[in-house]
């Protein structure tokens, strides 16, 4: 298969005018033409589709030619998410990049997916491990990522699949694998997947390298109070903000909107609903641009769960629906509370209730996740679902073809590819088994008792990484959702990362005991 022929358009569909034209002759990212963005939430079921055109700033290979003949482009970053959602990779001389990577791919140490946040390979791994000598993997460039990364000079930016070692299928293991084959499941049952997720992150005055030089302790927020929905505020930081804004909706990336949130110095920063694997691609393109443009800015930016316990939890509510060529299979004329909905949206919700808790480790994946779970603190604390109640972990919205499911659990430190893969597997496995869920939940979940006689009963969540560990490896639907390989895999993974954590020696601990034990 000759991967240089790309369906999407060329240059000639950037308002009649050239690449090169289009965006490097252009000094300010703001001057660049914008296509328009949907409203806040889910689109109307016309306002979604227009908005699954190839958005400004996404490439085709004979634009990318055009672009580096011009010499406009000279750098393609090409990369996969490894297991924590950070994009790995390299980068290519663009012409090398057309000559080469495009048609044959390239290849990656197998190590990338074994290994620990500091680069360390970590033992037990049957994947790959010493004795296996940490071999290639290949990576297949996935053209329809490929994009302008206009907040980098002259570089292109793609995300890559990973194959298995003989090349002949996507490696199960992979983050993007785990997607991709719960979206196939979906298309198997005659639906296609429309998700967002909505980060939250915190900004500070101090360089990357100056918080590590501070123990990433006693670090300034870029505000001095609280500027959930401020406009004032938020006003002060709009250097980077808004640059942030312009230069995700120039790379690919549609933007809806931004906001200040409730914790000091922190954003929530939504991009537009669509397509659930293109929502995972432009998630992490999003979080590398906001850390990248920090980091040029002289400022720093963190995706932590809970950064401060004193602080919001920083989170990254999901949204879901499944569609089918009639438009959304949600809404129908089934009463489920205040809810009219499809049998389908009904048996979904089921999935998430019963299934979720099982998956856990794909929602909080980090020791730090749990501390995100406080009462009265915007986070979900019970496994418990409602309508437009912010209380509980899920929560049902909107109406028509823009009713949608609000999963409140996931944090800002969640892999998109498993947090999407994990819900839509979940949802999947409930429509497929015509689950009904439990009766809706009103009121305040934070106040309410596992097991008293209120309506939904909701159980607490569990409170640390080993606990969710534990449930995912034992879980039956985990294994039949994901296979034996990759629950094994993840579990590792998991373990090590709660190991690493029981080990540290804590700020808490010696504040607490130094002196006084």
């Amino acid at each position: 298969m000759d991967l240089r022929k790309d369906p999407r358009p060329g240059p000639s569909d950037h308002g009649g005018r050239g690449w090169a034209d289009s965006f490097f002759s252009i000094e300010d990212p703001s001057d660049i033409d914008q296509e328009p963005a949907g409203p806040c939430g889910p689109p109307s079921q016309d306002n979604r589709r227009s908005s699954m055109s190839a958005p400004t700033g996404m490439l085709s290979t004979e634009a990318l030619v055009a672009a580096v003949s011009s010499g406009a482009i000279d750098t393609v970053v090409v990369c996969f998410p490894d297991l924590y959602g950070r994009l790995v990779g390299k980068r290519y001389d663009a012409k090398n990049f057309l000559d080469q990577v495009v048609e044959h791919g390239t290849h990656a140490c197998d190590y990338l997916l074994t290994v620990d946040m500091e680069m360390n390979p970590v033992e037990g791994y049957a994947f790959a491990n010493w004795g296996k000598g940490y071999g290639d993997v290949h990576l297949v460039p996935d053209l329809g990522t490929l994009r302008l990364a206009s907040w980098a000079e002259r570089t292109a930016h793609v995300l890559c699949d990973v194959l298995d070692r003989d090349e002949q299928g996507l490696l199960p293991l992979a983050p993007r694998s785990l997607l991709k084959g719960a979206v196939a499941r979906a298309a198997r049952a005659g639906f296609s997947v429309q998700a967002a997720s909505e980060l939250e992150f915190y900004t500070f005055r101090d360089t990357y390298r100056e918080a590590s030089e501070k123990g990433w302790a006693g670090l300034a927020p870029v505000s001095t109070y609280i500027e959930d929905y401020h406009t004032l505020q938020t006003a002060r930081e709009e250097d980077y903000i808004g640059a942030l804004r312009r230069h995700l909706a120039a790379s690919g990336v549609p933007v809806e909107n931004s906001k200040g949130e409730w914790g000091l110095g922190q954003h929530e920063l939504n991009v537009v609903y669509t397509d659930v694997l293109a929502m995972a691609d432009r998630h992490v393109v999003y979080k590398q641009v906001a850390r990248e443009l920090a980091d040029r800015m002289g400022r720093s930016v963190t995706f932590m769960a809970k950064i401060d316990e004193k602080q919001a939890g920083s989170s990254c509510h999901v949204h879901m629906s499944l569609w089918n060529e009639e438009g959304s299979a949600f809404p129908g004329k089934d009463e489920l509370g205040p809810v009219r909905c499809s049998p389908v949206f009904r048996s979904f919700l089921a999935g998430w209730m019963e299934n979720v808790p099982d998956v856990l480790v794909f929602l909080a994946p980090n020791p730090n996740s749990y501390k995100r779970f406080q009462a009265a603190s915007w986070a979900p604390t019970r496994m418990a679902w409602s309508f437009d109640n912010r209380t509980t972990g899920f929560r049902v919205v909107g109406s028509g073809n823009a009713l949608r499911i609000e999963c409140r659990i996931p944090g800002a430190d969640v892999n998109p590819y498993l947090v999407f893969a994990a819900l839509l597997a979940a949802g999947l496995d409930g429509v497929e088994r015509q689950l009904v869920p439990p009766p809706m939940f009103t009121g305040d979940a934070y106040a309410s008792k596992e097991g008293a006689d209120t309506p939904g009963s909701p159980a607490a969540l569990v409170s640390d990484l080993a606990q969710a560990t534990d449930r995912f490896e034992a879980s039956a639907f985990a294994r039949r959702a994901f296979g034996d390989e990759v629950v094994d895999h993840y579990t590792r993974f998991f373990r090590q990362e709660h190991a690493a954590s029981a080990r540290a020696v804590t700020d808490w601990e010696r504040r607490r005991y130094f002196e006084r034990i």
